[in-house]
């Protein structure tokens, strides 16, 4: 298996193989919230408007995702992991649109397997591919708004090549050096209170959950479900 690691939106555009599309901060850990509460499946989607038009036309039942952070004001739920945390998803179709994950995973060659990635799920997703015995991986490190490289997400797509590779990850490890980051510190910022702290910290609980996230086409749309083994 030969695994490369490419970042941002050009990375995304560049990818071949099986794509793994890396948000820890924080889409994909809030859809592995999501779905670890029964949510049903999760369309991705880059814009606004096409996640209100999904909810409009009865495909979706909610949305949820974010613009520079901040809930859309037409969205049920924000891209916050502990507000998805304590809302009713049971049974859910979610529509999902975010700067960064999101607009990654539909950046991607139609012709290629998608799975989307963060550390609660780093475990479950390494699994997953390696039954697949895919002969090229990529990974994909979107960061902040796919525009500029960030440590999470960096070192999250590092510590899934690892696991792929058969090598542990050091979980204590990852947490201090993420914590250290610029990235990190605006969870700790009182003027940005769509940050809240929990948020960071669901997201660097690594192996939360024992499902992965794959991603289909279906009637021309991005549908994330989990998988399990």
């Amino acid at each position: 298996m030969e695994i490369v690691i490419k970042s941002l939106i050009e990375g995304a555009r560049q990818a071949d193989g099986l794509v793994v599309i890396v948000d820890v901060f924080r889409a994909f850990t809030t859809a592995s919230v999501a779905f670890s509460r029964n949510a049903k499946k999760i369309y991705l989607v880059a814009e606004i408007d096409e996640a209100l038009k999904l909810r409009d036309d009865g495909v979706v039942d909610i949305c949820m995702g974010e613009v520079d952070g901040i809930r859309p004001q037409e969205f049920d739920y924000g891209n916050s992991p502990y507000e998805i945390s304590t809302a009713n998803v049971d049974g859910k179709v979610i529509a999902q649109s975010t700067r960064a994950g999101t607009v990654g995973a539909t950046s991607v060659n139609l012709d290629n397997q998608i799975y989307v990635c963060s550390f609660p799920i780093l475990t479950a997703t390494a699994n997953s591919i390696i039954s697949r015995s895919p002969n090229l991986v990529t990974i994909v490190a979107m960061g902040d708004r796919g525009l500029i490289r960030t440590d999470e997400d960096e070192i999250c797509a590092l510590s899934l090549r690892n696991r792929l590779q058969g090598r542990e990850v050091d979980s204590d490890g990852i947490s201090s050096v993420i914590l250290s980051s610029d990235h990190a510190q605006k969870f700790d910022d009182k003027n940005l209170p769509h940050y809240p702290p929990m948020d960071r910290d669901m997201a660097l609980n690594v192996d939360s959950y024992d499902f992965a996230i794959s991603v289909s086409r279906q009637e021309g749309l991005l549908v994330a479900e989990p998988e399990s083994l």
